[in-house]
């Protein structure tokens, strides 16, 4: 109760002030007459720069409030933040995930902003489709969106060999389809066979045609989940915040068996052999010849650091057509702030074409709004990366969904990953695992 009092009255001084009625979308005449310093919080390093040239500019407008960046990598980022945020002392505003921002509302640790987007008549409008509803719970909002990624293939070039016919695989999981095809060719064993040979030495491989995620949770955004989907599988009765889940769809168990398969055919490494340092320290050591990635690592593979010469190819369509995650972040601001209309004035001026097109001519990820992203894809392609598969599939009707959103993330998550993980391991099949794991979950509901 104190808490929801918290919120209420900091939702009542925000609007209070004159400060956000004198703000634009670049931020402009925004200085509550005070110096104000507010914290705020990401986790990848590549985006800092982008972030701190739009602090800059939004402190340029308003220069009664500066913003001060701490960036941490991803698991630490989300410890130190749960810590801060039980302990009463959470930055004012953190680039927030549809997958955790649920326990921050059940915890009341989170601002709705929506009187903020109604008084100041923010266009929703001008978002990629769907992405300003995933941060909405009754009526309330958490965030504005500021980014977007889908996923797609990644390969070594030199490894996939030719690249004829990539852009149009198809997969099934009873054959594999093309997709396996590919995958078989381009796993070598130490003798120089590949998988399509007779003679290949599964137990001797020297370059592996696929790298799985089993590291994914319990949406599989950067694998299983949009095969699965591709299969006909769905996650949810409906999306976001549905009550009752479908881990037992013999479509998902499908899926999961082709990993197996590939796994255990030689074509993928044993979950207990995967190296410990990742997917894409795998690909760079040149182990490896496909995995699927998020647009997020555009840079990490074509840019000039990039260990290996590689590609980007559009995700194998599936039986019901090729399916992709989309998902996108946004900003919280902290229901503790001391500040919310400072806070509110620099979550705006991110969800703002003044930053975000700022964000797209850098070129580090796709912002949500459309003209934005559309300059981040012109940014790629004048340095000679070619990314459009990323876009294309954003494009495509019908052929993105959501990654579930519902309360008890973190226990769902744990029990999915434990039970993927038991069944890659041979400790259970993939439909009573599954149907287990399915029981497990949908208990935390009721």
């Amino acid at each position: 109760m104190l808490k929801r009092s918290r919120t209420a009255a900091v939702i009542a001084a925000a609007l209070a002030l004159p400060l956000l009625h004198a703000c634009t979308d670049s931020g402009s005449g925004a200085d509550s007459g005070g110096k104000v310093t507010l914290e705020y919080w990401l986790w990848d390093d590549k985006q800092q720069p982008a972030y701190q040239a739009c602090a800059d500019e939004f402190s340029k407008a308003n220069p009664g409030i500066s913003v001060k960046i701490s960036q941490t990598a991803w698991a630490q980022y989300w410890q130190n933040l749960t810590t801060q945020l039980a302990s009463g002392s959470a930055p004012d505003v953190w680039t927030d995930h549809a997958s955790y921002y649920p326990q921050f509302v059940t915890g009341n640790q989170i601002l709705d902003i929506q009187p903020f987007v109604d008084r100041d008549k923010v266009d929703l409008k001008q978002y990629q489709g769907g992405l300003a509803d995933l941060f909405v719970k009754d009526g309330k909002r958490y965030g504005l969106p500021k980014d977007w990624d889908t996923m797609a293939l990644v390969y070594n070039t030199k490894l996939a060999g030719d690249a004829t016919g990539l852009d149009k695989l198809t997969w099934n999981p009873t054959d594999g389809g093309s997709f396996e095809q590919a995958i078989a060719k381009a796993t070598v064993d130490a003798n120089g066979k590949n998988g399509l040979d007779p003679a290949f030495d599964k137990t001797k491989v020297k370059v592996y045609g696929f790298l799985p995620e089993w590291g994914d949770g319990s949406q599989g955004q950067n694998g299983w989940g949009d095969l699965a989907v591709s299969n006909g599988f769905t996650y949810l009765d409906k999306n976001p915040w549905g009550t009752k889940y479908k881990y037992d769809d013999p479509k998902l168990a499908e899926t999961i068996t082709w990993f197996k398969h590939i796994t255990d055919a030689g074509y993928a490494p044993k979950y207990d052999k995967t190296s410990t340092l990742g997917r894409d320290a795998v690909m760079d050591a040149g182990q490896a010849a496909f995995t699927i990635v998020g647009s997020w690592t555009i840079n990490s593979y074509l840019g000039a650091g990039a260990k290996q010469a590689y590609a980007f190819a559009p995700l194998p369509s599936g039986p019901t057509g090729r399916k992709t995650a989309i998902n996108g972040l946004s900003d919280a601001i902290y229901a503790g702030t001391k500040h919310p209309a400072e806070a509110w004035a620099w979550v705006r001026f991110l969800g703002s074409p003044a930053c975000q097109d700022i964000v797209g001519e850098k070129a580090v990820v796709f912002p949500a709004i459309k003209s934005a992203a559309d300059k981040a894809l012109a940014a790629h392609k004048a340095a000679g990366r070619d990314v459009h598969v990323f876009t294309d599939e954003a494009a495509a009707s019908g052929g993105t969904f959501f990654l579930p959103i519902t309360d008890h993330g973190n226990e769902v998550s744990q029990i999915v990953q434990d039970t993927l993980q038991g069944v890659i391991l041979g400790q259970t099949s993939p439909a009573d695992g599954l149907k287990k794991a399915n029981d497990q979950v949908n208990a935390l509901f009721k």
